[in-house]
């Protein structure tokens, strides 16, 4: 005979607590806090990399804007804003060098000038694709 408080009979009656269901809460109250922590402070890194400098736009095969100045020591962020291109940025000069490796759709990039003077960064795969930087 079942009774009309059996939580198989009554839709609305608490259901039973099984081992696997005080596994699962857990599982959830342990990495749940870390994931939210990890997330945290990813945001604060791209926050902290693109307060200390500049944002340059990659899309359309240019840089926008296509020149700036900054102060030696200063970190530039450059984002490929193109959906569908890979860009691969470089610098080479005699007192400063840069290569990001390959950048997928999306990416930030963060350059810090340590050297005065007056630089080109380019693109690896675009080759009309040039940012002068004077660095102050």
């Amino acid at each position: 005979m079942i009774l009309a408080t059996s939580p198989l009979v009554d839709p609305h009656a608490a259901r039973p607590v099984t081992a696997l269901s005080r596994r699962l809460r857990r599982l959830a109250a342990s990495t749940g806090p870390a994931l939210l922590a990890g997330m945290l402070t990813g945001l604060g890194l791209v926050t902290t990399i693109e307060a200390s400098g500049r944002v340059i736009s990659q899309k359309g095969r240019a840089f926008q804007p296509a020149s700036l100045v900054v102060e030696r020591g200063e970190t530039i962020t450059i984002v490929n804003d193109d959906s569908d291109l890979l860009h691969h940025l470089y610098v080479e000069a005699d007192r400063f060098n840069f290569d990001s490796g390959d950048q997928m759709p999306g990416s930030r990039t963060a350059i810090t000038f340590t050297e005065s003077g007056s630089f080109q960064v380019l693109c690896g795969i675009h080759p009309k694709m040039k940012l002068a930087v004077r660095v102050n």
